[in-house]
This record gives C-alpha cells, structure tokens and sequence, in this order.
C-alpha cells in the first residue's frame, strides 16, 4: 500500500521552516531539511521544496491568521547561506507520478494564493527578504508575497529557468503573476523567463521584478525597519490572542473511507464515488462572538470548515481513482442558520472574518478539484447558506420532490441567505450564483429575495438553484443510472470538460493560473521532451541537454 499523505501537521514537527514572533512582525524562515523529502530517492538541496515542505507552509499561514493574529508583516526569508530557494525539487519531478505532479503544483497554488491575499483578507503583509539565488518556485514564492526586497550583490538574482532548462513551465503562477501583478512589460518578460542566470540587482528593479533594491550591507537592516514602518502603517485592529487550531477529530479506514466530528467520507471504490456527508450543528449557536471565541477550534463552524478542507485534499492525493464526488447533508436548516449568523453579523470581529475567509478558501478549493461532483437534496438535508454554496459548486444537484414513502425526515429544502451573495466569492470574482446566472441577472437578484425562506423542490426548480427534481418513484433509479454513468466515462475528457464549464465569466489571475497554466502544465508533464527518458527533467545535472522533439503543435 502507498503512503497516505497527511496533510495535518504540528508545528513542534516541522522539518523545513521556523518562525520567530516579535510582536506585529513574524520571521519566517525557510530552512529545508535535505534528508526530510516526503518521498525516498531525493535530496532537497538548496532550499528545494516537495509536497512535503509546502504543507508545512500551507499549515504556518492558516496558524498566522487564526494563532497570531496579532502579527501584521510576515518576512519571508531564507536560513541558508547563499541561496534563497532553488524551487521545487527537480529530482521529485522527474520520479513523481504525473498524477503526483499536478496535485502538487495544484496546491502549491493554493498556498501562494492564500498568503498572497492575507493582506486584503487578514490585513497580514507577506515580505519577502531575498538574499542568494532565487529561482523558479522560489522567484514564485517571492512573487506571491506583498512587497519583494532584493539585496545588491554578485550572487542574488531572481530567475524563471523552467523553459530553457527544464522544459516545464514555473508551476505555481510566475508566468502569470510576473504579467498580471507586477505588470512586467511583455518583452522584458520575455526575456526573463528565457535566461537561465536570470536578472539582478537595479536592473530587477526597473523591470518590476523586485519593489526594492538594497546594498548587501545595509539589507539586513533595511528589512527590519521596512517591517516596522509597514506594520505602524498597518490598518489590521490589534488583537491580543488568537486561538489554537488543535487536532482534528478523525479516523481513516481501510477501505478510503474517513470519519469527522462533523464530516463522513464514505469511499466506495467498486463504483469509483466518494459520498461526502456534511452534519449540521448538535447544540445552539453560541450567544456572541466572546462565547464562539471561547470554544476556539472546537467552534462548529470552524470545525467543519477544517474538516471538510482536510477531506478534500485527502482525496485529492491519496484517492484519485474515486473520480465522482456525491454531496449530501443533513441536520436542522434554521439550527445550522443560527450559527452562520452569528458570523455574518459579526464580521468586523477578527475571528468571524477568519472563519469566513476560510470558508472562501474551501469553496475555492472545491471549485478547482479535479472530480466530478453531483449533489443531493434529500429529505432532512440541511443546505443552507454556505452549505448551498455546495449545490452551486456541483456540476448537477437533484432534489426530492414532495413525501417519500415510508421517509419521515423533514421535507427537502434549500435555504439562501446572506452568505450566498458576497462573502465567499469565486476565483473569476463573481459569487457562485452569479456565475450561475450569468446569462440571467435577474435570476440572482429573484434568489435574493427568497433569502431567509426554506424552498422546497418545485420552488428551488422554479428558481434555477437545482438541476431537477424527483419524486418518490422516479428517484432511485434515475440517481443510480446518473452516478453509473458518470462514473464510466473518461476521467481526462471530464476533467477538461469540467473545468471549462465550471469557471464562467470573467477571468481574474486566479483562473488564469488554475486555467490556462494547469493545463499547459497538465499537458507538457505528460511530453517526452520534459519527462521522456532523454527529457530535460531526466537529464537535468548531467551536463546534457534534453533531446527534444522539435515539432511545434
């Protein structure tokens, strides 16, 4: 059996980072253990990255925001001498599976883009202090922060040497961001990403590749006084204590299967579907954010959100043949209401912004998953507000129309409210109905107005917010056809076709790089000219260059 990965980790665990708290500022340094690669057979020289270090990281910027919210500038900066980082570990690509690959850089993206936004989201400003070579997915992790600082010597430089090196493209949005977010002139950029050495010093200035230049011997100061002059200008409200993400409450099963306090993951390989199972609240909403505050972790609505997170990125890495993803829910709607509420009236309150922005990631999360999802609106569901998000998020959604025979559970409804017209919006910016109706404005704004009442199946129909409805003796066997069906077809052509249907409208830096870039890079992992035995990820090291197939197509 291969190894599962896991991706909850303890802090007093970590191999490859450290983080040094001064009050509003946070040092971060990235110190990559050599020997501690996720898998046997490489090395993780020159502050190389696999999977296993950027979990480390995904994990240290979800504690800043919920542990330390105190901290208003992170520095990102390295604990080695002479090198920034060398980008993800080229001896890792070139052994990993294609499966492998994707779903690594997939996430990888995923972390840049949440430390990226903890300035807007969080008021957390990411610095990135660099000192030595930085290059590739090095230059992207400098890239994804706020403010890029270069110290002015013979060794530092910034470089993109995926194309002419390695044949690859840089996998965590460099091509992307370099254009869009730092708005480097098309020739210039041109140039970068095809010169191995890359550019330094006034020169990455200039070009926009760096926001600041600074001798070598006044670097290390310079970045102190940067993170205090950012964090005095800071607008972040200051906080006193965070909470403590403690462990999640789960077991994991032979058979894929996994079980939450509020989450149940039931595999079934045979028909290659994963049911996800979402469980309303047990007890009453908290009287204020001081009583949520106080359960912490154990907070309903943050511990769904985090449970649901770890489920997907389970099944992302360590179940890839369960290709269809089923939604259901259930539990008391107005309960589960109550405790949404709660946030959504307080969201000037660090924490029930927190919890929000991180129900924003999961969704996010959700859209870009390579599986097919259907959802099912059963009897004593609970799809209301973000949990309806869920419907929206899914490639089809049925719902059970009228009394079932022998079925006393609560009829079937679907619940909007506020959090379904703003606050977790999508990677092309626009809300999930929104994007929906992105022909029929006016069908958001009918939604709208239905906010705060339990819908049944003909009005949900009515209202464009499921894709059918069954009654008694039509909907088992329609389901079970449906999900046969599904499950029997390409998995590659419903990935393409999934992802172009999921993302309407307009596009944004966000689906550019999940978009057009995952593809390119889907595409190229899988030629001879980077991953073929005489590809250049083979040969990378010997002093030969890859022997490429020359056709252009």
């Amino acid at each position: 059996m291969t190894k599962r990965i896991d991706f909850q980790v303890d802090p007093s665990a970590y191999r490859h980072w450290r983080v040094d708290y001064d009050g509003p500022v946070a040092n971060l340094y990235m110190d990559v253990d050599e020997n501690g690669g996720l898998f046997d057979g490489y090395l993780l020289k020159l502050n190389s990255y696999d999977l296993g270090v950027d979990i480390e990281l995904a994990d240290i910027v979800q504690r800043m925001r919920f542990e330390h919210p105190e901290v208003k500038v992170v520095v990102m900066r390295s604990g080695k001498d002479k090198v920034f980082c060398a980008g993800a570990n080229i001896r890792m690509l070139g052994g990993a599976a294609h499966s492998h690959k994707v779903n690594f850089c997939k996430f990888t993206n995923e972390t840049r883009n949440t430390f990226e936004a903890a300035e807007d989201d969080s008021g957390q400003k990411y610095i990135c202090a660099v000192k030595g070579s930085c290059a590739g997915g090095g230059y992207e992790l400098a890239l994804a922060c706020n403010y890029i600082m270069l110290t002015d010597d013979s060794s530092s430089a910034v470089s993109l040497p995926e194309a002419p090196l390695l044949a690859v493209l840089p996998g965590t949005g460099g091509l992307t961001r370099v254009t869009d977010k730092r708005k480097v002139r098309r020739d210039r950029a041109d140039v970068f990403c095809a010169t191995e050495e890359g550019v330094r010093g006034k020169r990455a200035q200039e070009w926009r590749l760096v926001d600041e230049v600074i001798p070598n011997s006044k670097f290390d100061d310079t970045v102190v006084e940067r993170a205090r002059e950012f964090a005095a200008a800071s607008k972040k409200p200051d906080v006193a204590e965070g909470i403590a993400l403690t462990p999640l409450d789960r077991t994991f099963h032979d058979d894929g299967s996994v079980t939450y306090s509020t989450v149940e993951v039931a595999a079934d390989r045979a028909a290659r579907k994963v049911t996800i199972t979402l469980k309303g609240p047990e007890e009453d909403a908290p009287a204020d954010m001081a009583a949520f505050t106080a359960q912490g972790a154990q907070a309903y609505m943050l511990r769904l959100a985090r449970e649901l997170d770890d489920a997907i990125l389970h099944l992302r890495l360590n179940e890839m043949e369960l290709g269809l993803i089923v939604w259901q829910t259930q539990g008391d709607p107005e309960q589960y209401a109550a405790h949404e509420a709660l946030l959504m009236a307080n969201r000037d309150h660090w924490l029930a912004n927190e919890v929000l922005q991180y129900w924003k990631r999961v969704l996010k999360r959700v859209d870009v998953t390579s599986r097919s999802m259907v959802a099912l609106v059963e009897h004593g569901s609970c799809y209301t507000g973000l949990l309806a998000e869920l419907l929206f998020a899914s490639d089809r959604s049925y719902m059970m129309e009228d009394e079932f025979d022998g079925d006393n559970r609560p009829i079937a409804t679907v619940t909007l409210t506020e959090a379904n017209f703003g606050p977790v919006p999508m990677g092309n910016g626009l809300t999930r109905l929104e994007t929906r109706f992105l022909g029929e404005p006016e069908a958001v704004e009918a939604a709208r107005a239905a906010i705060g009442e339990p819908l049944e199946a003909e009005e949900a129909e009515e209202k464009g917010l499921v894709t059918m409805i069954l009654d008694d003796i039509d909907w088992e066997d329609e389901i079970r056809v449906m999900l046969e069906e599904r499950a029997s077809f390409s998995p590659d052509a419903l990935t393409g076709m999934e992802a172009n249907l999921r993302f309407a409208g307009p596009e944004t830096m966000e689906t550019r790089i999940f978009g057009r870039l995952t593809a390119w890079q889907n595409w190229i992992f899988n030629r001879p000219n980077a991953v073929g035995p005489d590809g250049a990820l083979q040969r990378y090291g010997t002093g030969v260059r890859g022997d490429y197939n020359m056709e252009r197509v």
